[in-house]
């Protein structure tokens, strides 16, 4: 192989690779979260601290997983759906909206209707080394899940 069709081959492969590992965007974190917590929640489980990493900050995952543990399969300080902001769901005109994003900061909203109420959930991502993460879900009724963990529901 001469040197000009190696160089092109492999610029090309490294442009596929790079394409193929680029950081997910702030709404597609969320999108994913809710697609992961439809097959197998992140939430209340007590297997996989993992899963928690990729969705969550450091501090979120920690509350989170503190209270999977703690709550020993009892209702914990999430007492609901956390992506719904409910314990009872008929979802309905479910949309996950483009981020806003203000340098290493980003909001998503995700807004359904649940039982014919419109709802709207609010995403708060930080940029981190490894990409986006939600540090943060606030509800429209004046929660957050952080202040739901932090004070115990």
């Amino acid at each position: 192989m001469n040197r000009l069709t190696f160089l092109t081959l492999a610029l090309l492969i490294t442009h596929c690779v790079i394409g193929q590992i680029s950081p997910l965007t702030p709404d597609k974190v969320v999108a994913n979260l809710y697609q992961q917590h439809a097959k197998k929640s992140p939430f209340f489980q007590t297997k996989n601290r993992a899963l928690l990493d990729t969705y969550f900050t450091k501090k979120l995952a920690d509350l989170i997983w503190k209270d999977a543990i703690g709550s020993q399969k009892e209702v914990g300080a999430i007492d609901g759906d956390p992506l719904y902001n409910a314990q009872d769901m008929e979802i309905k005109k479910f949309a996950i909206h483009p981020a806003r994003i203000q340098g290493s900061k980003a909001t998503v909203d995700a807004t359904f209707e649940n039982f014919g109420k419109k709802q709207v959930v609010t995403f708060l991502l930080i940029q981190e080394p490894k990409g986006w993460k939600i540090e943060n879900i606030k509800y429209d009724d004046g929660y957050s899940l952080m202040k739901m963990l932090q004070t115990g529901g």
